[in-house]
Parts: structure tokens; sequence; C-alpha cells
């Protein structure tokens, strides 16, 4: 420590005062009692303390400035984790603490390793620092507040590890723009950044140093050392050694000349803790002393308590031009420049790339990283999640995440968090909002629509073209047997299972919808009513021939038709309920195609009818089909001469397997993604098929003769029932004992002469009159 004295701080009458000490200036705190301290090189953050030191002040900057510069040049850089490295001290280890106090305070910078050197470092301590810097290697920045030694022996053991270009420097003061440290090192050195208080070269100083010689300054006790170290000789005769290179010193050797010379970087710190001392003596002395020369009572002896209030209120400019002032605690501002360490063309130098006061200046195009020229190095824990990937923060390492997609229906609400896209929406390809999924519904140019298009184009221009064939033959006698109110009845029926093609296939609205409802199960109910009706008249007339002579009841076109509207009406008014109960409408039903891939999910706009309900809608059809069948079965055994009970029979059996094959594919494929297409496709052409079973089985062989041969559309003789009844009967009983005959093929007599006027004219419809089957 520099002490400086005051014998007298003014002239006054010559007399000779006891020497007292004022003050002091120096480079760290010292001494004891309440004697103020001004330090021009002590920049350790513990001294701010007042309750501690609260007589130091200093005209450096703490190192909480410092850190908190290193900080900012941490974050301009993008560099969000980071190692620190701080040699054993209080230097170290305050400088370290500071920096990892403000990243924390700051945010977005986090701690990978935190390093000590100790004070001796054993053999190998500097290269086991590099293998720990190593286990987290994308922290490739590392922090340094050490000694220049230990900044130079981690380079080294650097070097060492082949680790040059992968670890990106910052130094604190102490390594600043310092050749010792990165000499011979240069390239595992290149690209540091390094920070040092603002300051500039003391010309008058370089001027007076360089002149002092042996002679001109005996009074620095120290010179004399300082001069056998710097010229690499021994003032001493009796310090050389034999067979040493050491010479003699001379004392002419200079300054500058015979040795490199490079101003200290304190220097101007120095200055200005001298010159702070000075202004306050002088501020005290002005109002405590108005007037007089030397020091007053007031001021002998000097109270140090005062002293310290006139030094933190100083406000000059210094030697270098900027301001020297002190805060509450002590502290002059924070002013630092910035530099880096940059190779071009093999020349080394540290190079100013911005500055610190308050806040950062730094220019970001002036710096040079080996290996990337003038692009960012990283040194990051985590690379940043893509869009559409939240992060999930490491446990007490902010900096560290892992970044889990957003999955199935989710996107990216912020940067931690996904949520659930709304019922009608999916995400967009990148999951950073949601989009409206597609509706879709079966077009009339859908492949899935042209068969069932087909099948009822053909089936009504069919169906057409039977009734058109009946009306202008309505009264020939293959017409009037086949019971004319009924055919049309039944005709009436199959014109509307095909017509439900389109209104299946037609856009899904209340109007649509409400046809849906009424048509696809009446136009079955109508055929399968009327096919009821007359294999139920069937079955009545023999078995009540079996029993009596007389006709049975309602066996009339008028009972018939009011048989068969009777069974529709039930039809209908089960529509009329399901209308009052659940009114008809049109929904797009996000789920039927929400699919684990949500690119591929779509809406699908339909009527409100649910499978359950379509079973409801066409169970009743079914169960008049099934009632159907069974007549048929029983009225098998009638000879086709005299009824349609066996055409009618083929038709049930038909249409059984249909909707036997229907079931399965209806109601297998509810899971498929083309669930709409497939169920609608089988729908319609099950419904087709039924149809065109009726129409070919009942009404092509009778429009053929119609057409083709007319010659067997002729009446014949007429009968009464009893005959027609005896006959069927008798027919029957001679079948059934045909069986038992070894070839299985005996006619009976009564078939024999029902049959030979049959094969002498072809074959004819009967008519008969009043009992018509």
């Amino acid at each position: 420590m520099v002490q400086k004295t005051l014998p007298k701080l003014f002239p006054h009458d010559g007399a000779k005062r006891k020497k007292r000490t004022l003050g002091t200036s120096g480079p760290c705190c010292g001494g004891g009692g309440q004697i103020p301290q001004i330090s021009y090189a002590s920049t350790a953050p513990d001294l701010s303390d007042n309750s501690r030191y609260d007589f130091f002040s200093r005209v450096v900057p703490s190192d909480t400035y410092q850190a908190q510069a290193m900080v900012d040049i941490v974050r301009a850089l993008k560099w969000n984790y980071v190692s620190t490295v701080a040699s054993e001290g209080s230097y170290g280890e305050s400088g370290v603490e500071a920096f990892i106090q403000k990243s924390r305070e700051d945010g977005g910078v986090c701690i990978a390793q935190s390093v000590k050197i100790p004070r001796e470092p054993k053999a190998g301590e500097f290269d086991k620092i590099i293998r720990r810097l190593l286990e987290t290697s994308n922290a490739r920045a590392v922090i340094i507040f050490a000694n220049e030694d230990d900044i130079r022996r981690v380079l080294e053991a650097a070097r060492r590890a082949n680790q040059t270009g992968h670890f990106f420097w910052m130094g604190s003061d102490s390594w600043g723009s310092k050749i010792a440290p990165v000499l011979h090192l240069e390239e595992v050195a290149e690209g540091a950044v390094t920070i040092l208080p603002k300051r500039m070269s003391v010309r008058g100083f370089d001027r007076y140093f360089s002149s002092r010689t042996l002679d001109n300054n005996r009074r620095n006790i120290w010179f004399a050392e300082f001069w056998e170290d710097n010229f690499h000789c021994k003032l001493s005769r009796h310090a050389l050694k034999k067979g040493s290179h050491v010479k003699k010193c001379t004392n002419r050797e200079r300054i500058g000349q015979d040795s490199a010379y490079e101003q200290e970087g304190k220097v101007q710190f120095v200055i200005d803790a001298v010159y702070a001392m000075g202004h306050a003596l002088h501020a005290m002395h002005r109002d405590l002393c108005p007037g007089r020369v030397g020091l007053c009572p007031r001021m002998d002896p000097v109270d140090g308590t005062q002293l310290l209030k006139y030094i933190r209120n100083v406000n000059f400019s210094g030697i270098a031009g900027n301001p020297v002032t002190f805060n509450e605690n002590g502290d002059a501002p924070g002013r630092y420049d910035i530099y880096q360490y940059q190779l071009r063309n093999d020349s080394a130098e540290y190079k100013v790339i911005g500055s610190w006061t308050d806040h950062l200046h730094l220019r970001i195009e002036r710096m040079h990283w080996p290996g990337s020229g003038q692009q960012l190095p990283r040194s990051i824990c985590s690379l940043p999640c893509q869009p559409g990937e939240r992060k999930k923060t490491v446990k007490g390492m902010p900096c560290c995440w892992h970044c889990e997609p957003c999955t199935g229906y989710q996107y990216q609400v912020d940067r931690y968090t996904c949520k659930t896209c709304p019922y009608d929406m999916r995400p967009t390809e990148n999951r950073t909002g949601c989009r409206p999924i597609p509706i879709i519904k079966l077009e009339w140019d859908s492949p899935w629509a042209v068969l069932p298009l087909f099948l009822a184009v053909v089936g009504i221009a069919a169906t057409l073209f039977v009734v058109i064939t009946f009306v202008r033959y309505n009264d020939t006698p293959i017409v009037k047997a086949s019971g004319r109110e009924l055919s049309y009845v039944l005709l009436a029926g199959i014109f509307l299972c095909y017509a439900t093609t389109f209104l299946m296939i037609a856009e899904p609205d209340l109007g649509t919808c409400s046809l849906r409802r009424i048509f696809l199960g009446l136009g079955m109910s109508i055929s399968y009513a009327a096919l009821l009706t007359k294999t139920n008249r069937i079955y009545r007339i023999f078995e009540q021939g079996k029993r009596s002579v007389s006709a049975p009841r309602f066996i009339s076109p008028a009972s018939q038709l009011a048989i068969t509207f009777s069974l529709i009406s039930l039809q209908l008014l089960g529509i009329c309920v399901w209308f009052v109960v659940d009114p008809s409408h049109s929904v797009v039903d996000f789920q039927d195609q929400r699919t684990l891939d949500p690119r591929f999910a779509r809406g699908v706009l339909k009527c409100d009818i649910s499978d359950l309900s379509l079973i409801c809608l066409l169970g009743y059809s079914m169960l008049l089909m099934v009632t159907c069948t069974v007549y048929a079965i029983k009225t098998r055994g009638v000879p086709e001469t005299f009824n349609e009970a066996k055409p009618i029979g083929f038709t049930m059996y038909t249409t059984c397997i249909v909707w036997l094959a229907f079931i399965p594919i209806f109601f297998g494929t509810s899971q498929s993604a083309d669930k709409l297409y497939i169920q609608t496709t089988t729908l319609t052409v099950s419904v087709s098929l039924s149809a065109s079973v009726s129409l070919g089985m009942l009404y092509m062989p009778k429009v053929y003769i119609i057409l083709f041969h007319p010659e067997q559309n002729v009446p014949k003789r007429k009968r009464s029932l009893k005959a027609v009844v005896t006959a069927a009967t008798m027919s029957n009983k001679f079948t059934q004992k045909g069986n038992f005959r070894p070839n299985g093929e005996a006619k009976s007599e009564l078939c024999e002469n029902l049959e030979a006027p049959a094969l002498a004219t072809k074959q004819t419809y009967v008519t008969y009159t009043n009992h018509a089957i």
C-alpha cells in the first residue's frame, strides 16, 4: 500500500508539525480505524459492503458492474449455457459469484460448470479442469475470473486436450488486453472476449518513467529490483554466478530503449485516486477553514468521518477526461472497453469491439470467430424447438429442455404448452394453430355412387316400362290374372326403392333428410306388403278349399288393397311418431372419421339417422319380408298353373340372401375410414337388388309373353273355385306319392290331364270369373 503522509497541508509559519495520516491511496483495502481509503485497483464486490468497509472507496468499478457487463455480452451473443472458471481467492470467487447472481437476476443464462482453481494446483489439475468443462460440451463459452498464470495454464491444458477452437473464452479485467496470458497460445485464445475498465495511456507518465535511472530515482526502494528484472542484469558483482549468462548492470541502460516498455494500465486510476483525495481535502479545508492557510483547529486533527463525506461528494474530470465520482458505497461508475483477441494474417491483436457504460454497446460485425468467421458460435444447452414442439424444462436448469412434439389433435399454444384443437378443427401442418376439418359427403361423381346410380336409373327405366306395358295391356288375361290392383301397388313400391338411391346420394339438408326417413323404408314396406297380401290370399284360398267349397273372406281386389294399405299405414305411423320425437335435420359428424393422424380427419355431413335408427326404420320392412317368405314356403306346393306362389317364393328367398349379405357388410365397416361410402353404397345397392329381384321374377316373364308371345295371352275355360282347389290338392297328393317311386319322376293322372292341353297349346294363363287367383 502506498501511503501519503502530509507533514504540512499548506505552508504555515514555517513551524514544524507532527506527521499525521489523513487518508490513504493504494491498490487495496487496508488500515484500520476511521481512516478513509481510495483504491485504484481493488474490484472485489465484497468491498461495496458499507457495514464492513465503510471507509473504503475506489476509482475503479466494482466487479459487480463487470459481471453485469459480461452477462450483457453473453446475452447479446445469444449464449445461454456457459461454464465459469475462477482462481481461488476473493477476486476470482467473488467475481464468479457476482456473475452467477446477475445471470439469475436477468434470466436466460444458465451455469453448466463452476470450476475453482486451487491456490496451489497439483500436477494435472488444469487437465482435469478441461475434462470437467468437456462434460458439458454444449457449454462452449467459458467465463474466467483468474490471474494471469492460471489463465495461461488453462489455455495450455486446452491445447494439450486438442480442444483448440472448441471453447470460447470470456476473460475479466485480470486478462484484459495483456499479452502474457496468450503468448505462444494465440490459436487457443483466438476469439476470446475480454473486458477492461475504460482507460487511456498517460503520455506525461511515459516521458517521466522512461527518464528514470538509478541515479534520479533513489527514493523508490523497489526501483533497483525492478531495474535488475527489466534489464536482466545484476547490480552487485557478488550476485553474479560463474557460468551464468547474467550480466552486470552498467546504469547506462534506458527504459523503453534497452527493454520493452508498456505503460501499466492502472496508472490512470492511481492518478485519479490521488486527485480524488486532494479534491476532498481541498473542499473540506474550504468549508472548515475559510480564508485560512494551512490547517485550522477544526481540521487538526482531521476527522475521518467528515473527510469520508467530502470524498464521496467529489466530482471532477479525471486524467482521461472521464468524471470521477463515487456512489453511496464508495464505488466508481462502471465504464468498460470490450476487446476480442483476433488472428488476422498471422498477426494477433486485441481489437476493441464495444463498450459498456450502464448498458452495452457491442459491434458484433467487428467480431471474428475461429472457423466460422462472423457467424456467431453457439453455446446453448438445447437447440430451439421446432414449430409444433413444446419445451419441457429440465428441473433446476431453465436453459435446458427437451422438445416434445404436440401429438394427435394438439397444437402449440406457447413455448411450453400444447392444447387440443376444438372438436371441429385440426392442427395446421406445423401445429402452431388450428384449422377447420374438411367436410365430406358422397358426391354424385364419386366412384362409390356409380354402381348405385346405374342400378337405380336402369331399374326406374325398367319399372316405368313394365307399368306402361301393363297399362296398355290392362285388360289382357295375363294382366288380369296377376291381380292388377296389387301389381300397380307393388310396382309403385319398386319404383320408390330405386328412387331412394337419389335421396341417399343427394346432399343432406332438412328436406333431403326428411324424405330419406319417409321413403327409405316406405318403398320396401309397400313392396313387401303387396307381396304378403298376395301370398296370404293364395294360402287362405287353398286352405279354405281343403275344408269347404265356400270362398274365404277378404279376397276381393278392394279387400286386398285395404289389407295392403293397412300394413303400409303402420310404417307411416312409425315415421310420424319419429318426426314428433326427433325432428329431422342434418349434422356434421366429426367423430366418424376422427383418425389418429389428424391430416386424414374429415367431418361427415349426414342426416341424423344412426345405425340403430336405420335398423328400426328397416325393421318393419324386414318383418314383412320374413312373413311373406313364410307364406311363400307354405304355398310352395301349389301348382304354378294356378298362381304366382312359386315366383313369389323365389323372389323372397333371393331377397333374404341379399339382406343377409347386407348386414355383415354394413355393420362390419362401421370403423372403416370409408364408412360413409361403403355403408351408403351397400344400402342403396341392397335396396335396388331387392327391387330388381321382384321386378325380374314377377313381371319380366309376363311382359315377355305380352310382347313376344301374344298367342299365349288368351283366356281359357272357366272353372269353379272348388274345381281349382280340388285339382291343386290332388296334384299335391300325387306329387308326394311320386317321391317314393324309384326314379322319382311319376306324375299323377290329374297333372297329365291338366298338362295335356297346356302342352298342346304351350302354356296359357287361366282366369276365373269372380275367383281369379
